[in-house]
Order: C-alpha cells, then sequence, then structure tokens
C-alpha cells in the first residue's frame, strides 16, 4: 500500500490575523483526504510557541461566537522559539515530514520568516518563496516593484516609523497630495485588520495612528472609483504559464469598504460575484496582468491578484496576497471553484506543487 504524504499543516501565529490562519486551517483540515494525506497540525501561538495540536477543525472555526486561539500546552511542544529567546527543539515530532503548508497570515508567517526557516531546513512548502512573500507582505515595496516593472498601480504614500518619530505633522501633510478619500493601512497586515477610510484630513492622524498599532510602517493610498475585481493564479506545471481563474466581484452593501467584519462576520455585508459582470476583454486583461504579475514578482504556488476596474475604464493592480483566504466560502477558492476545480482538489493540487519543487535556489 503506497504510504500517506506527511503534511505538516503550521497555523495561529503571532500577527494581528491569527484567528484568521486558525480557521483557515479548519477547512483545510476538512478537504485534506486521510487516505491520501497523514496530517500534522501545528499550531504557533501568538507568543510564537510550536504546539502539536489534535486535528479537530471545529476548535479552529472563526464565528461571530468563537474566536479562535492556539493555546501554549508545555506537553506536546513541537518547537519553542518565542520571545522569551528560549529554545526547546522535540524534532522527532517533526521528523519525516513531506511537506509543510503554511497557512499564516500577515507578519512572522507570510511574509518570509517562515519560508526561510523551512529554505534552511531543506523541506518542501507550499507557496511563495522568502523573497515573493517578503515583498508582497509589504505593500509600500509591493507597489514600488509593480509600478517599476510597468504595472499600473493607484498613488500612495508611506509613513514609516521613523518619519513618524521625526516629524509627524510633515508625514501627514505629505499624504494631502493624495484625493480625498484615502485608505489608510498597516503596511504589512491583511484581513483589512486595522484600516480605516479617511474623508476628511482631520481624520487623517488617529487613522494613522490606530494603524500604527498593527505596524509602524503605514500605507496612505488614494481611495478609487471604481469596482474591486480579484483572479486567483495557480503556479503552472513543469515550468508552464501560470493558470488564472475567471475575475469575480466584491460587492460591498451597507458598509463604507471591504473591512475585516466583512469578510468574517457578517454574511450579509458583502457578495462575491463570479464571474463579476467585465467586458471580455477587460476580464482577459485581469487575467494578463494577474499572470504577468505572478511572474514578475517572482511568486509561487498561489496568489490573489487584486484590482480595481476605474470608472474610467482602467485597470489597476491594487495587490498580491500570497496566502489569501483560504476557507471554501473566500474568494479565491470559489473563483477556483467556478473555474473547474473544487476545494479539495486545489489543496491536493498546492501541495502536489509543492513536492514537484526543487529544493533550494530555483
Amino acid at each position: 500500500m503506497e504510504r500517506r504524504v506527511r503534511v505538516a499543516l503550521v497555523f495561529g501565529g503571532r500577527s494581528s490575523e491569527h484567528a484568521v490562519s486558525c480557521s483557515t486551517a479548519a477547512s483545510v483540515m476538512d478537504a485534506l483526504d486521510p487516505d491520501a494525506y497523514e496530517l500534522i497540525p501545528v499550531g504557533i501561538t501568538r507568543e510564537g510557541q510550536w504546539v502539536l495540536m489534535p486535528p479537530n477543525p471545529e476548535q479552529l472555526r472563526l464565528t461571530a461566537s468563537q474566536v479562535p486561539e492556539v493555546g501554549r500546552d508545555p506537553g506536546v511542544l513541537a518547537l519553542a522559539l518565542d520571545t522569551s529567546r528560549e529554545i526547546d527543539v522535540h524534532a522527532g515530532a517533526l521528523a519525516g515530514v513531506d511537506v509543510v503548508f503554511p497557512l499564516l497570515h500577515g507578519p512572522f508567517g507570510e511574509d518570509g520568516t517562515l519560508q526561510g526557516l523551512l529554505e534552511l531546513l531543506d523541506i518542501p512548502y507550499v507557496g511563495s518563496g522568502v523573497f515573493a512573500s517578503a515583498a508582497m507582505q509589504d505593500k509600500q515595496h509591493m507597489r514600488t516593484l509593480l509600478a517599476a516593472k510597468g504595472f499600473p498601480v493607484g498613488a500612495f504614500e508611506t509613513i514609516t516609523d521613523k518619519d513618524w518619530r521625526r516629524d509627524p505633522d510633515a508625514a501627514l501633510a505629505r499624504c494631502e497630495r493624495l484625493r480625498l478619500p484615502v485608505f489608510v493601512k498597516p503596511s504589512r497586515s491583511g484581513s483589512s485588520v486595522g484600516v480605516h477610510r479617511v474623508k476628511d484630513w482631520a481624520e487623517l492622524r488617529d487613522a494613522v495612528e490606530t494603524a500604527r498599532e498593527h505596524d509602524p510602517k503605514v500605507l496612505v493610498e488614494e481611495g478609487i472609483h471604481g469596482r474591486e475585481i480579484e483572479c486567483g493564479v495557480l503556479e503552472g506545471r513543469d515550468g508552464a504559464r501560470p493558470r488564472t481563474t475567471i475575475p469575480g466581484q466584491v460587492v460591498v452593501t451597507g458598509r463604507d469598504f471591504y473591512d475585516f467584519d466583512a469578510k468574517y462576520l457578517d454574511a450579509e455585508a458583502a457578495r462575491l460575484v463570479i464571474p463579476a459582470d467585465l467586458p471580455d476583454a477587460v476580464s482577459a486583461e485581469i487575467r494578463r496582468l494577474a499572470a504577468e504579475a505572478f511572474e514578475a514578482m517572482d511568486c509561487e504556488g498561489l496568489a490573489r491578484v487584486d484590482f480595481y476596474y476605474t470608472d474610467d475604464g482602467d485597470v489597476l493592480v491594487n495587490e498580491l496576497n500570497t496566502m489569501p483566504g483560504f476557507t471554501p466560502t473566500s474568494m479565491f477558492p470559489l473563483l477556483w471553484q467556478h473555474s473547474g476545480l473544487s476545494y479539495p482538489e486545489l489543496v491536493s493540487e498546492l501541495i502536489q506543487l509543492a513536492l514537484s519543487r526543487r529544493i533550494g535556489l530555483r
């Protein structure tokens, strides 16, 4: 009988998206075929401890009444690399892992840190490598790289920690070259955590302070009049071109923008329209740009590429998400479902892509 593939599912983590990551892990646990895959769930606490957990998806679901959390359990630590700087390794628990499926969102997991550790250990893993993970997590550098490669992007300003500590008034004044409304975001966070829509410059300082609670670097981007369009990308096999989905649209109702609650807690706050109601030429252009951006930014495995289709008929690249929302009701899996790949098939495809990838420099 053929041996099952041993998959270490890593989730939780130190970022503000801890609960979202747990919820994603629950969905992947449900989807993995136990006859084909042996699952090793590894939760990371908010302090950075790696905890072996039972394969129980119910305790990891994010709902209006439950916010999941990876708790510390010294008796079942796989790896303790926490902020106390104490290191305790029980390598036997992870010995013989074939592939790691990182389901971490945000800093300290999606941003190249975990990917670098796995590269050092020569362990295959799902998703982009160190550079793409780090660069796409930082919205400032992502936009700068995209613009340098000739991709159309919206106007933005960045307020670094040094900017804010040296002269916050000058940093705020620099942002006023943008047109209102503006969106103020932690530069290296996701899931709309800490994001605020600013309609009056008098609100900007408080919005920056709120964003800085999640990241000392803040992005201030000009609001775009148009529609939010998203396109899923999968790496091509054996050097083939990336595969793309039909584009979908996020339609927000009753809120200023697609915030955290609209994404995860309030089912009535937003609709995902698949396929998006776009002219055929625009849909084709979005798919072309998604594939080209994926390759230009050295992405691997998967990404969701987000666009704006403006009221003037322009297509702008908003961002690349190297570990997009991944529950069965998230846009990325739904886009693939409408493009002919079911959720379990998508999970399996990502694992197989990781196993087929060369280890080390590539």
